[in-house]
């Protein structure tokens, strides 16, 4: 077992943009991190090359996802496949989200 202290929890970012990734837990098969957005901040990710699923434990946005576009806030749980491309727009509220890549992130690049 392990307890993987701070994840989900909003971090501020140093940078320009507003995002703010923190890994907090690796092995071969996944990754867990937190990625947090404030509010009218800029999402500027690429599509990754694993699966992920977000958990968003904070805020409000709206995720741009394979030519969708949802609201999202906290509790929603989305999954984005490996290769689609996505993003958190009109983020209204400091965003917080629990992200979880199969395999781990960037194991596959």
């Amino acid at each position: 077992m392990k307890i993987i202290e701070g994840a989900g929890a909003f971090a501020r970012a140093a940078g320009d943009d507003g995002a703010h990734w923190a890994e907090q837990f690796r092995v071969a098969d996944l990754s867990v991190g937190t990625y947090s957005i404030a509010a009218g901040g800029t999402d500027g990710q690429s599509p990754h090359t694993e699966d992920e699923i977000y958990v968003v434990t904070s805020g409000r946005a709206v995720l741009e996802s394979g030519g969708e576009r949802a609201e999202v806030g906290p509790g929603a749980v989305i999954y984005v496949p490996a290769g689609e491309v996505h993003r958190f727009t009109d983020i209204t509220e400091d965003l917080a989200l629990l992200v979880i890549f199969g395999p781990a992130e960037d194991s596959r690049a």
